[in-house]
C-alpha cells in the first residue's frame, strides 16, 4: 500500500505527535508499505529550526525506510494564536503543493492537533479521489480554549465548524482515546466511521534499560529520589503547580524534581525556580528522543501533569506508556477521566487532583519512603506495557486503512 501522511510534527522533534507518527510509520515501512510523510522542518516547540536544518522550500530525505518530504512554513513558537495560525496555514499551502509532486498514493492520512494538516489531507484526497483518514490527536478548538489561548467568539466558531466539516468529510476517523470517540458520537458523527487506536510505546526502545549511574552522578542525583517529568513544558500542563509542590518540599534534601523538555512555559518555569531558589529542581532542556530512555532510567516515578480543565479529562498522555515501558510507577495529576482510569484501574501508580500542590507534595513524600508500594507499581507497570505496544497499534491502524477500500 502507498500511504501519504500529513503531519506538522516529525522527528527529530520529540513531542507525542512526532513520535507517534514516526514509530507507526517505521513498522508500516518494514512490512513492505511505501510511506511518504509530508512535514515541515523541525522547530517545535520553540519555533527555532533544529541544528542541521534550514527552512527551505522543499527537501527530501529517507529516515528508517520512510520517504520524508519537508516544506517551508512560517515558523513560530508554540504560543499565541495569530502567529501559530500563520504557521498552520502556511503548512497547508506548501504541504498540499508538495503532495501533488509525489507518486499517487492509495490512501491519504492527516493528523491533528492542528486542523490545517487535515484540511490539506482532505483536499489532496479529493483531488486524487483517494480515501482520507483523519487521525484525531486532539479536540480543536476545545483544547486551545482550555489553555486560555482562544476565547469563544467568531474565530472559535469558525474553527469548530471546520473541525466538524473534516470529521464528516473523512472516510474514517482514528481517535486516540475512547473519550474522543464518545465526544464525536454526541456531535452526530457516525459511530461506524470512528476507530480508536490509542497512544502507546515502542517497547524495544524502552525495555531493559539499566540506570545510567554516570549520568546520575554528573547531574548530582546520587541516591536521591527522582521525580521525572519528561515532555513539553506547555500551557496545557500547569507545571507551576509542580514547582509549588517542590517549594513545600525544599527542606527535604532527598527528593529532586527533574524536568526534561521545552515549551511555551519553559522560561517562566525556570524564572520561578530561580526566584524561589528551588535547589531541588533541575531543568535539562530538550533532549534527542534516543536519549529519553536513559533519562527515564534515572527516575523513581514518572510524573504526568495536566491542567485542571475538563478538556484534559479526555486525553491519554504518551508519558504514561513510556513510563510503563520503563517499568516506572506513574504519578498522575490531572482531571478525572481516561488517563486516571488506566492508572487507578490497573494499579500502576497513583492519581491526585490537578492544581493542589499540598496533595501532590504529600503523595510524593509518601511514595519516596514506601519501597514496597513503589516496587508493586513498577511490577504492574512493566507487565501492562505490552498491552500498549506501538507495533500492535500500527497493525490496528493499518487494518483501518485497509478497511477504507
Amino acid at each position: 500500500m502507498r500511504i501519504l501522511f500529513f503531519t506538522e510534527n516529525f522527528p527529530p522533534e520529540t513531542n507525542a505527535a512526532a513520535t507517534r507518527v514516526f514509530e507507526r510509520a517505521v513498522y508500516w515501512a518494514r512490512w513492505g508499505h511505501e510511506v511518504t510523510i509530508i512535514t515541515c522542518f523541525p522547530n517545535f516547540p520553540d519555533g527555532k529550526i533544529f541544528l542541521g536544518y534550514k527552512n527551505e522550500w522543499y527537501k527530501k530525505e529517507m529516515i528508517d525506510g520512510i520517504n520524508v518530504v519537508r516544506v517551508k512554513t512560517y515558523i513560530a513558537p508554540n504560543k499565541g494564536v495569530f502567529k501559530r495560525s500563520l504557521d498552520f496555514a502556511s503548512f497547508f499551502i506548501t504541504g498540499l503543493i508538495a503532495s501533488l509532486c509525489q507518486s499517487r498514493p492509495d490512501i491519504v492520512v492527516a493528523t491533528s492537533p492542528q486542523p490545517f494538516s487535515a484540511v490539506a489531507g482532505w483536499v489532496f484526497g479529493r483531488i486524487t479521489k483517494k480515501p482520507f483518514i483523519f487521525e484525531l490527536g486532539d479536540l480543536w478548538p476545545r483544547s486551545i480554549y482550555a489553555v486560555g489561548v482562544l476565547k469563544h467568539g467568531l474565530i472559535f466558531s469558525i474553527m469548530e465548524r471546520l473541525e466538524l466539516f473534516l470529521y464528516r468529510q473523512s472516510t474514517c476517523i482514528v481517535a486516540l482515546t475512547q473519550a474522543f470517540k464518545i465526544n464525536l458520537v454526541k456531535r452526530r458523527i457516525p459511530e461506524s466511521k470512528i476507530h480508536v487506536v490509542i497512544n502507546g510505546v515502542d517497547l524495544p526502545r524502552y525495555q531493559n534499560i539499566n540506570k545510567n549511574s554516570q549520568l546520575a552522578s554528573k547531574l548530582g542525583l546520587g541516591k536521591k529520589f527522582v521525580v521525572g517529568y519528561i515532555g513539553t513544558l506547555g500551557m496545557a500542563h500547569n507545571l507551576e503547580n509542580v514547582l509549588h509542590a517542590a517549594s513545600l518540599m525544599i527542606d527535604n534534601k532527598d527528593i529532586i524534581f527533574l524536568f526534561v523538555g521545552s515549551g511555551a512555559d519553559k522560561e517562566k518555569l525556570e524564572n520561578i525556580a530561580k526566584k524561589e531558589n528551588l535547589k531541588n529542581v533541575i531543568f535539562l532542556g530538550r533532549k534527542p528522543k534516543e536519549n529519553i530512555p536513559e533519562i527515564w532510567s534515572l527516575c523513581h516515578i514518572a510524573l504526568v501533569h495536566l491542567k485542571n480543565e475538563s478538556a484534559f479529562s479526555e486525553v491519554l498522555p504518551s508519558k504514561i506508556f513510556e513510563a510503563m515501558g520503563m517499568g516506572l510507577p506513574i504519578l498522575l495529576a490531572a482531571p478525572k477521566g481516561e488517563a486516571s482510569n488506566i492508572v487507578e484501574t490497573n494499579k500502576c501508580g497513583e492519581w491526585v487532583p490537578s492544581g493542589d500542590p499540598k496533595i501532590l507534595s504529600a503523595t510524593i513524600k509518601s511514595l519516596s519512603t514506601d519501597t514496597r508500594r513503589l516496587e508493586n507499581y513498577s511490577r504492574i507497570s512493566k507487565k501492562l506495557a505490552p498491552n500498549f505496544s506501538r507495533e500492535e497499534q500500527a497493525k490496528k491502524f493499518l487494518s483501518v486503512m485497509e478497511s477504507c477500500f
